[in-house]
């Protein structure tokens, strides 16, 4: 790593990459020096596009397509990415949809494809990678979360279920797989704006930079590459003692008590008064 590369030499699977999140962490992972493949299910001129890029900052990249919901897809998939680089050093669960719907209205086909999309095909994809892994010694695995796993959302039971197991499932995998030289440890990121976020026709940039201005304590919202960087130290040797964390990145979002509106302004009340000193 004498050129400052902490990916050097790495081999990087990056599910979900034809856009969004995905698209910003198979980038980064490739400035930090790893080869790439990127999978994509609908997106296949953004995941083009990024291995174009990749391929001109000097790495190896290509792109496959596969269905969460076909585990055969899934696994083959895995197969492609082992066979392409000859192993797999770091893999990124990031592949994941979301809807938004009232609990008594959700209907058994949307329960079905959230969960084998998040969750169901990760898992299986995950076996894949973790066999490979054992055989040249190990290596780390970063599954995509979601705030909407710590806190709760109204009409996101489904979602927020998928990204709660999630939690759970990266947790027992990481003390299940330590001792073998593989990591496991997941991001949880918080409003970080990609181009999905635009398309409910409520959503305008004006609206979101206002959104998170007034939401979120740091007073902005994330850029993928945020997160590209803390997967890509979590992919890294960097991180070699942090096993089976969830890593929490949205401004301070979870960690606002939801009772405090108006959070940048001292209180006009004062709690205390008469036993505590100088209230």
């Amino acid at each position: 790593m004498g050129n400052g590369l902490r990916l050097e030499g790495k081999r990087a699977l990056v599910t979900g990459s034809g856009t969004g999140l995905g698209y910003g962490i198979a980038l980064e992972l490739a400035r930090q020096g790893a080869d790439v493949v990127l999978h994509y299910s609908h997106s296949a001129a953004g995941a083009e596009d990024a291995v174009k890029q990749i391929h001109d900052m000097g790495r190896r990249a290509t792109a496959f397509k596969a269905d969460f919901c076909d585990i055969d897809q899934v696994q083959e998939l895995g197969q492609k990415a082992i066979d392409f680089l000859g192993g797999i050093d770091c893999l990124v669960n990031n592949a994941g949809i979301t809807f938004n719907k009232r609990f008594l209205k959700v209907t058994r086909e949307q329960f079905d494809v959230t969960y084998n999309v998040n969750i169901r095909g990760q898992f299986f994809l995950t076996q894949v990678i973790v066999e490979d892994m054992l055989k040249h010694g190990g290596g780390s695995i970063v599954n995509l979360t979601s705030v909407h796993g710590v806190s709760g959302a109204p009409e996101h039971s489904v979602y927020a279920g998928t990204k709660g197991a999630i939690i759970a499932y990266t947790r027992t995998l990481a003390v299940e797989l330590a001792h073998q030289g593989i990591r496991v440890n997941a991001i949880a990121p918080g409003m970080v704006v990609v181009p999905n976020y635009f398309k409910p026709t409520a959503f305008t940039p004006d609206a979101i930079e206002q959104t998170a201005h007034d939401k979120i304590p740091l007073g902005r919202h994330g850029e993928p590459v945020e997160i590209g960087q803390l997967a890509a130290f979590l992919c890294s040797d960097e991180s070699g003692f942090i096993v089976g964390q969830t890593i929490v990145a949205d401004g301070g979002t979870s960690s606002l008590m939801s009772l405090i509106d108006d959070f940048r302004n001292e209180a006009t009340s004062s709690l205390g008064g008469g036993y505590v000193p100088g209230i």
